[in-house]
């Protein structure tokens, strides 16, 4: 009986370790000297130029906290890039798949139950994309319609909700990525392709004929983007807040916009010609990780 007891005792303890260890991602990355970094196939802040290259403001703004975990660690980490999609992000870095999510993921009340988001370092306005001869350009002009978005965003709810929205009567379809989304657009599956606007903007300036496109309509919401970590890993999060701190403060993190946004950019080497938002601004002047919730109050 006393044997049974201190095997039971033994397996615990083990257990406990070893969710302790799963749960200490400074420790595991300084362990192992590699850390996996969650990038994006098509989205504006992260996405693939192929062949394993993971481009973008938030997969660079990721590498340089990587570069600043590495000098906490003790020496240069090895950076493994795993693709996400909106339907598997969260799960991946909740199972420890993925250490660190900076793609392009809103900060909802729902999703901070499942994980801990960094500090915000982009706020993003949900618009519509549509063929710039389609006569739509506001959200009445959606009735009768397609509506294309990505499955796993929130942007259709959104649109739902918003008032202006009541009343409206459209069908949805659904694309794996957000690539797949434009395309509905693009072949005329959808009449319009509603999501984050830079996200619309990254994929018209990627199209064979970008001035074929137009993004019309109100802001249909105001949404928070912020890297994503593991649950309750405090030190692991405090490391993270500590470089977006930092680059914020030396500048870095503006330089690294205007690269992305006001440059041209791979592969087409066109201009998304996105100016920093005065939300993005403030959310820079006053570092937090409010949900998308605390946007909408009045």
């Amino acid at each position: 009986m006393k044997k049974q007891v201190l095997a039971l005792a033994v397996a615990a303890l083990a257990t406990s370790g070893a969710f302790a260890q799963a749960n200490d991602t400074l420790a595991k990355i300084k362990g192992s000297g590699a850390i996996a970094l969650g990038v994006r196939d098509s989205s504006a802040l992260s996405y693939t130029l192929g062949n394993g290259k993971y481009v973008g403001f938030h997969t660079e703004m990721g590498e340089r906290i990587i570069e600043d975990l590495g000098k906490t660690a003790g020496k240069k980490l090895t950076v493994n890039y795993v693709p996400v999609t909106s339907q598997n992000r969260i799960p991946l870095v909740q199972n420890g798949t993925v250490d660190l999510e900076c793609g392009s993921t809103t900060n909802n009340a729902t999703r901070q139950k499942d994980v801990d988001f960094a500090t915000t370092t982009y706020v993003e306005v949900v618009r519509i994309a549509v063929k710039a001869g389609s006569g739509i350009k506001e959200l009445k002009d959606l009735n009768g319609k397609t509506v294309a978005t990505t499955t796993g965003t929130t942007s259709v709810q959104t649109l739902r909700k918003n008032e202006r929205a009541q009343g409206i009567d459209f069908k949805e379809v659904m694309g794996k990525d957000h690539a797949d989304s434009f395309l509905l657009l693009e072949t005329g599956r959808a009449d319009a392709f509603v999501m984050d606007g830079s996200i619309l903007a990254a994929n018209i300036s990627k199209s064979k004929a970008p001035k074929d496109y137009a993004i019309v309509g109100p802001e249909l919401s105001v949404e928070p983007i912020a890297c994503m970590v593991r649950k309750g890993d405090e030190a692991f999060l405090k490391a993270v807040n500590e470089s977006i701190a930092r680059q914020i403060k030396d500048g870095s993190l503006n330089k690294l916009y205007d690269k992305w946004f006001m440059q041209p950019v791979p592969p087409t080497n066109t201009a998304l010609n996105l100016p920093l938002s005065d939300a993005t601004k403030a959310a820079w002047a006053n570092p937090n990780n409010k949900p998308m919730e605390d946007y909408a109050k009045k």
